[in-house]
């Protein structure tokens, strides 16, 4: 079990130059976890590719749902108290911390390409690359 950031459910779904590793990572680890605040940047993603005319509403549509199927049972919440204690230590945003504090509640890895939060939190996070070097343990 991983947390996984939004950047990582958009790469799953989205053509992108992380696309190939991402479907890499989901092969090595299926179950993906992460906070309830996924699905608002997720929205926003697509919303991006819609106004960039990549996506249809009707396709970004279904692409979220999709994705929402992939992440039922397992999206999170997270408190205030745990995002702030996380961002006065951190450069972060709040959003990313967010994904930092669940991973550290379940003592977790949290997989991003994000470079200030693999800066950041390097006990926490890690590349997807990274993961992928890492043995397999069932």
């Amino acid at each position: 079990m991983i947390v996984v950031d939004t950047n990582i459910i958009s790469y799953f779904y989205l053509p992108t130059d992380y696309s190939e590793s991402v479907s890499q990572l989901y092969k090595k680890d299926n179950e993906w976890i992460t906070p309830l605040l996924w699905r608002s940047e997720f929205r926003n993603v697509l919303t991006i590719y819609i106004r960039q005319k990549l996506l249809t509403i009707e396709q970004a549509l279904e692409i979220q749902e999709d994705a929402e199927t992939l992440m039922l049972d397992n999206e999170f919440q997270v408190t205030s108290a745990q995002v702030f204690a996380l961002t006065i230590i951190s450069e972060c945003s709040a959003y990313d911390c967010e994904f930092v504090a669940l991973a550290k509640n379940l003592n977790l890895k949290l997989i991003t390409q994000d470079k200030k939060v693999l800066r950041e939190f390097p006990d926490t996070a890690v590349s997807i690359a990274n993961y992928l070097q890492r043995p397999f343990v069932a």
